[in-house]
C-alpha cells in the first residue's frame, strides 16, 4: 500500500528547513504533527516536599530545554536568586544555547556534552567536588542515575515537571498510513487514548530501542526503525521506506 499520510507524534518543527518539510515535498505526502504527550510543571510546593533546597547546590545538570525552563520557573517561585557562580552541565549544545533565554551566556560557567549522558559524564567527574542538582521529569532514563552513582559525585534528583498523556479524542475517526513514535510514552499515550487500537494497514515508525520494545510489548509491528547505520535519522528511514513501497 502506498504512503500518502503521516502522523508524527511530536510538535511541529519551528525551523523552516526541517527535513520533514523536505520529505513532504519530495515524496508528495501529507505530514501532520500532533504531540501525543506534553509536559506539565510541578508546583514549587511539591518540589519542597521532595526536600529540595536550591541553596545547597553548586552545580546543575540540564538534560533538556524543559529542564532549563522548569529550573528557572521553580527558582522564581521559590524566590531564589540564581547565583552567578552556579555551574551548568548541559547534555548538548542545543540545551546550552537555550540557557541564553535566562542567563548571560559568556559570563557563566557552562560545560557542554556532545549528545548522550555518557559523553557528559567525564565533565561531571572532573568537578566531582561540586554538589549537583538534577531537575528532571518523572520519567528519567535509568542510565542517568546509574552513571552519576558510578561517578561517586554528590547529587540529588528533583522532579520539576511531569510527562503527561495528551487528549487525542479528536483523532478517533482519523487514519494515517504511518504513525511515527519517538518514545515509549508516545506508545503509552496511543493505547491510553485508544485502548482498542488495531494496527491493520497502518505502518509504525519507531525511533530507538526502548520505543521499539514498547511497541512490540503492545503487539505492534515496527515497519520502520531508526537509527540504523544506513538511516541515522527518522526522516531518512521514512524516505527510504516510502521510496520502496510507492514504487511498487
Amino acid at each position: 500500500m502506498k504512503v500518502k499520510t503521516i502522523l508524527v507524534s511530536q510538535p511541529e518543527p519551528k525551523v523552516e528547513n526541517s527535513p520533514y518539510f523536505e520529505l513532504e515535498e519530495k515524496q508528495k505526502v501529507k505530514i501532520d504533527f500532533i504531540p501525543f504527550i506534553h509536559v506539565e510543571g510541578v508546583p514549587s510546593k511539591e518540589v519542597r516536599q521532595q526536600k529540595v533546597d536550591l541553596t545547597n547546590h553548586t552545580a546543575i545538570i540540564l538534560t533538556s530545554r524543559n529542564a532549563v525552563d522548569h529550573f528557572f520557573r521553580i527558582a522564581e517561585e521559590m524566590r531564589f536568586k540564581v547565583p552567578d557562580t552556579l555551574k551548568y552541565f548541559c547534555l548538548s549544545e542545543a540545551v546550552a544555547y537555550y540557557l541564553q533565554k535566562y542567563v548571560v551566556y559568556r559570563k557563566r560557567k557552562i560545560y557542554v556534552g556532545k549528545r548522550t549522558f555518557a559523553e557528559l559524564a567525564p565533565l561531571i567527574k572532573k568537578y566531582k567536588n561540586e554538589k549537583f542538582l538534577l531537575p528532571s521529569s518523572d520519567m528519567l532514563k535509568p542510565d542517568v542515575p546509574k552513571t552519576l552513582n558510578k561517578l561517586g559525585v554528590e547529587w540529588k534528583k528533583a522532579v520539576f515537571y511531569r510527562t503527561v498523556v495528551s487528549d487525542l479524542s479528536h483523532l478517533k475517526d482519523v487514519t494515517y498510513d504511518i504513525l511515527v513514535f519517538f518514545s515509549p510514552s508516545g506508545i503509552k499515550s496511543l493505547f491510553e487514548n485508544f485502548p482498542d487500537f488495531k494496527q491493520n494497514d497502518t505502518r509504525i515508525a519507531v525511533f530507538g530501542n526502548t520505543t521499539i520494545k514498547a511497541a512490540k510489548e503492545h503487539g505492534l509491528v515496527c515497519n520502520i526503525k531508526a537509527p540504523t547505520p544506513e538511516t541515522p535519522s527518522m526522516t531518512m528511514a521514512i524516505n527510504k521506506y516510502i521510496t520502496e513501497v510507492n514504487k511498487k
